[in-house]
């Protein structure tokens, strides 16, 4: 899986990057959860989202918010990180003018910033937002949100409590002109331990609804766990 390096607004950031062949091919990014507690893009549901994007036929960035693996920077609380994912939309924009449909997924912090990167980017078609912190952070940003998406969260969370997510989930299924799908997977926790197969099932199955052509899943093998080290949140 090729390994990219491209500039950001703090120096330079690090990336994975697969980009299909065909023009016109949809495109997807995926956000990865707080750096401080060891989330990088080669988190287990990180990592999974970009699966799950790639197998369907997308072309897909991951990447390492400043200050984590090769990236340059430091942490910066959220501010310099929503400028982070901004730049790397940029970059997969530059490659890919011509794709069709643009999607952006985020798990714990990574849904926190996708969501701001959502309000600032209206060509950005749909989001899954997983396990979004609403206890931690202020969510009411998103009035309107300007795209339909999903919202996952397990009803097991110890970090993100179900009640915050819920409501945040209410006032967005009030709004008018969009749909939010709000899936709460019963018994998982925060990271989804022996719930991963559960979650890629939510996503899935949501994609399926929201494709107007579901694309065709890739017979492409995910790399094997050595090649792919991560760590959870």
């Amino acid at each position: 899986m090729p390994e990219i390096i491209f500039n950001g607004p703090d120096g330079r950031l690090e990336g994975r990057y697969v980009q299909k062949a065909t023009e016109g091919k949809p495109m997807a990014m995926i956000l990865h959860p707080l750096p401080q507690l060891g989330g990088n893009m080669n988190n287990p549901v990180t990592y999974q989202l970009y699966q799950t994007f790639l197998n369907r036929g997308f072309t897909v960035l991951r990447f390492n918010f400043r200050g984590v693996g090769k990236s340059q920077g430091s942490f910066d609380h959220g501010i310099g990180e929503l400028s982070d994912a901004a730049s790397a939309l940029d970059w997969l924009q530059s490659f890919n003018p011509d794709a069709k449909q643009c999607w952006l997924a985020g798990y714990s912090f990574g849904a926190w910033i996708g969501m701001q990167l959502l309000m600032r980017r209206p060509e950005i078609n749909g989001f899954i937002s997983v396990s979004p912190p609403a206890n931690l952070h202020d969510f009411s940003f998103l009035a309107p949100c300007p795209s339909s998406g999903l919202i996952v969260h397990g009803d097991e969370d110890k970090i993100v409590d179900t009640d915050s997510v819920g409501k945040m989930v209410e006032r967005l299924q009030a709004q008018k002109g969009i749909e939010i799908t709000y899936k709460n997977i019963n018994g998982a926790n925060h990271f989804y331990n022996d719930h991963m197969e559960e979650l890629d099932k939510t996503v899935n199955d949501y994609l399926d609804e929201r494709l107007v052509v579901p694309e065709s899943p890739a017979a492409k093998p995910a790399p094997s766990p050595e090649e792919e080290p991560y760590q959870d949140e």
